[in-house]
């Protein structure tokens, strides 16, 4: 029987999904590394490919997935963090084999974990069913609690063990919220899957019971906020950035605190689609400044470079969740701007950071000294990380903090005097840890180390040039998107 080659061809929508799943299935049973590494960051590439086409071909809108203006912003970004931290992954895990720390049994399930994580967050992203979407999103919270503990150090493990059980008290509570939303839609839409189905909410949600939905946004926002490393729901993430290989790290902070960040947003725009129900911004706004000025502060008293970058993770992200919850077109837009280059930024940071931490053969900040005289390439690509991530021009972040003190300026003056003063704070904390580590004489090993610069140095590139120009396209689409986020 001949099947036409149309039918066999998925769509892109489809292939999102079924790239990394099938990876990960190839991927648990190759038992080498060269080639596993190589299929890794091949699987990750055609995934990135196949969401960029979804900005041309955009599927009909479905009862289990959808492609709207806010989740493909979210998707284009992941995968393609996803596809650069494969290619970084490849020579920082294949180091990692040739010391000892991990063996081949390990790389098979670090590889198919990692194609299992990015299938979940992107379909926690795609999700039209906000119980498909909390699976989802837990599914890739357990699958980074066993990536976490891969080295399976007493440190490591009880890193994991941390992440889950503060994880699965988020994500309860993240369950309990969703469960309240459907009660609130089920006298209104009926019972069963209609009632959770994103797009039928949104649409009838201005005869929800405004109570429930109150109650649920509480819920919602300690669930979802844990992952999100707001404070003080944060206890997880600096154990499991510190203890987990790195790769991990900058996966962890470049994209699954979006994810859970992007199921907030969902909400919220549910509850402004309500007259009746409070405002979501003002406890959004607490959460943010609370995050922001803390871990601000605590950059100062941090020993690990890994955990240290982990709390900026837990600044920006408030900074981000602040600016959302300021609401309004310029706010919105500056918050997905600054999510946009904090997830390029952090991500090379800890590219830079794991082979430096490889090179010194220690991640403690008081034995790393002198890094651009032992290690040029890597110590500018720090500087040049922690440059952008303070906010300094001209690159990307200094644009995007610009548009949320400004705005924040124009329609809740007060609140800009304390966001600038947590800013201010985490900025002299990195500059004195990056001139601490990058500069003066240089301490322990020299020995060069194999690193992988290009996903490092186009990631850099890109924060640059967001920061000096935005195309017109890119700009427009981010209009659009703040203005449907309210």
């Amino acid at each position: 029987m001949n099947v036409p080659l149309a039918d066999l061809v998925i769509d892109p929508l489809s292939a999102v999904l079924i790239i990394p799943a099938g990876a990960a299935a190839v991927l648990a049973l190759m038992p080498g590394y060269w080639v596993a590494a190589r299929v890794n960051v091949l699987a990750s590439l055609a995934t990135w490919l196949a969401a960029l086409s979804l900005l041309i071909d955009r599927p009909a809108i479905g009862g289990y997935l959808f492609v709207d203006d806010l989740n493909i912003v979210f998707v284009v970004l992941s995968t393609f963090v996803g596809f650069t931290t494969s290619a970084f992954s490849a020579s920082y895990i294949g180091h990692e084999l040739e010391i000892g720390r991990l063996t081949p049994a390990h790389l098979r399930f670090y590889h198919a974990m990692y194609q299992i994580l990015m299938f979940a967050m992107n379909l926690g992203l795609l999700a039209n069913n906000i119980g498909l979407m909390w699976v989802a999103i837990e599914l890739a919270t357990l699958t980074t609690v066993l990536m976490v503990g891969i080295y399976r150090t007493h440190a490591a493990l009880e890193a994991a063990w941390k992440y889950f059980i503060l994880g699965s008290v988020g994500i309860a509570l993240a369950l309990f919220g969703t469960i309240l939303v459907y009660m609130a839609a089920r006298p209104v839409i009926g019972e069963g899957h209609d009632a959770m189905v994103w797009t039928a909410l949104i649409e009838r949600a201005h005869s929800f019971s405004p109570e429930l939905l109150n109650v649920a946004f509480v819920f919602l926002m300690l669930g979802y906020g844990t992952k999100v490393g707001l404070a003080p729901l944060h206890a997880w993430l600096p154990d499991a950035h510190s203890e987990g290989p790195t790769p991990i790290s900058a996966v962890l902070s470049g994209l699954l605190l979006n994810v859970a960040l992007y199921a907030l947003l969902r909400f919220k725009m549910l509850l402004a689609a309500n007259p009746s129900a409070l405002a979501p911004g003002p406890l959004m706004v607490t959460m943010g400044l609370l995050s922001l000025i803390f871990a601000g502060f605590m950059l100062y008293r941090r020993r690990d470079i890994k955990r240290m970058f982990a709390y900026s993770s837990i600044e920006h992200m408030g900074l981000i969740t602040f600016a959302f919850g300021i609401g309004g077109p310029l706010a919105n837009f500056a918050g997905l701007l600054h999510m946009t280059m904090h997830s390029l930024t952090k991500s090379a940071i800890f590219f830079a950071v794991g082979h430096i931490a490889q090179a010194k053969g220690t991640q403690k900040i008081a034995e790393i000294r002198g890094l651009t005289v032992s290690h040029p390439v890597l110590g500018w690509g720090l500087v040049l990380g922690v440059v952008a991530i303070a906010g300094l021009p001209p690159l990307g972040i200094f644009m995007s903090e610009f548009l949320i003190v400004s705005s924040t300026f124009a329609r809740e003056p007060l609140l800009a005097i304390p966001l600038v003063f947590g800013l201010l704070v985490a900025f002299g904390a990195l500059m004195l840890r990056l001139s601490e580590v990058a500069f003066g004489e240089a301490t322990g090993s020299s020995a060069p180390v194999e690193a992988s610069y290009v996903p490092l140095f186009a990631h850099l590139a890109l924060v640059l040039v967001a920061g000096i120009y935005l195309p017109g396209p890119l700009v427009a689409w981010f209009q659009g998107v703040a203005r449907l986020l309210g």
